[in-house]
């Protein structure tokens, strides 16, 4: 579906992405992400054919992006981090402009803007756009990307900024999208969200690739399995708790990192008179990750 080759660009003498390969399948959702000034906006703006990369090659449902950006922008969908929106119009009267810019009629535009309003739990009840709360206002954009029912959506954050109910439904909403089969491109700050929804992680690192792969992938070569054991002390205990043992309520947290530290702590609190309560099996975070990278 989308396939990337060697994708450079610059800005003056600084370059912001450099030698950038990946592809993504129909279907999936990739998510981006990267310190700030990592590159992941301008690669956005490349895949959705708004800038040009001074190299490389970008095909995308089997279109040279480079060479016939128009005929991308007809199956594809994007959302920038900001929702610049026409904001003395009425959402309806929005979603018909840009339905006429993709060479809908009146009748399809209406038909396709009721449903998406009412997947998307946004009755602007006669409003102008500008009189709208923010999380609506975002609801509006992406019913926006969506009104040509395009193949790829290209999101640059999109829960950006908003409450964390409406994030948390934006999330749910564009699994369903995905699940619809639209294929879905995004980069997002939370990345709790990225590791939840999406199929594959790219991590860029001024400009460069620094790993791309799924979560277990990712985990595999950035970090290591931990557990965590929660146990009761019955009384006066003379075990010797590991270092970073933790109390929480009636119950006590410790951290070992290998199956035999694991056994050998449970070992000793059971001949200490103690009580394992549970065991977690913990992976890095997409967080832990990042910060391992480094800026």
């Amino acid at each position: 579906m989308i396939n990337a080759s060697h994708l450079s660009r610059k800005y003056g003498e600084a370059t912001v992405l450099h030698d950038v390969s990946f592809t993504c399948e129909e279907g999936q959702i990739l998510g981006i992400i990267g310190h700030n000034g990592a590159g992941k906006t301008t690669l956005l703006k490349i895949l959705s054919g708004l800038i040009k990369p001074d190299s490389g090659s970008l095909t995308i449902g089997g279109v040279d992006v480079l060479s016939d950006p128009m005929q991308v922008k007809c199956q594809l969908g994007y959302l920038p981090e900001e929702s610049r929106l026409y904001e003395t119009m009425t959402v309806p009267d929005y979603l018909r402009f840009f339905g006429e810019i993709y060479g809908l009629d009146r009748e399809t535009v209406d038909s396709r803007a009721g449903i998406l309003l009412a997947q998307l739990s946004l009755n602007p009840d006669g409003k102008r756009i500008g009189n709208l709360s923010k999380g609506m206002k975002r609801k509006v954009a992406i019913a926006r990307t969506l009104i040509h029912d395009p193949a790829i959506l290209v999101y640059d954050e999109p829960g950006s900024g908003l409450d964390p109910m409406t994030s948390r439904f934006i999330i749910e909403y564009l699994k369903d999208l995905r699940n619809r089969g639209k294929t879905i491109i995004l980069s997002a700050h939370n990345l709790n969200q990225v590791e939840e929804i999406c199929d594959l992680v790219m991590i860029l690192k001024q400009g460069d690739v620094v790993i791309r792969g799924t979560m277990p992938e990712l985990r595999e070569q950035f970090g290591s399995i931990r557990y965590e054991v929660w146990f009761h002390l019955l009384g006066e205990s003379p075990l010797t708790l590991p270092v970073g043992t933790e109390k929480s309520g009636n119950l006590w947290m410790s951290t070992v990192r290998s199956v035999p530290d694991l056994n050998a702590l449970t070992s000793d609190i059971s001949n200490n008179g103690g009580v394992v309560e549970r065991i977690e099996s913990k992976y890095p975070s997409l967080e832990e990750i990042l910060m391992k990278i480094g800026k």
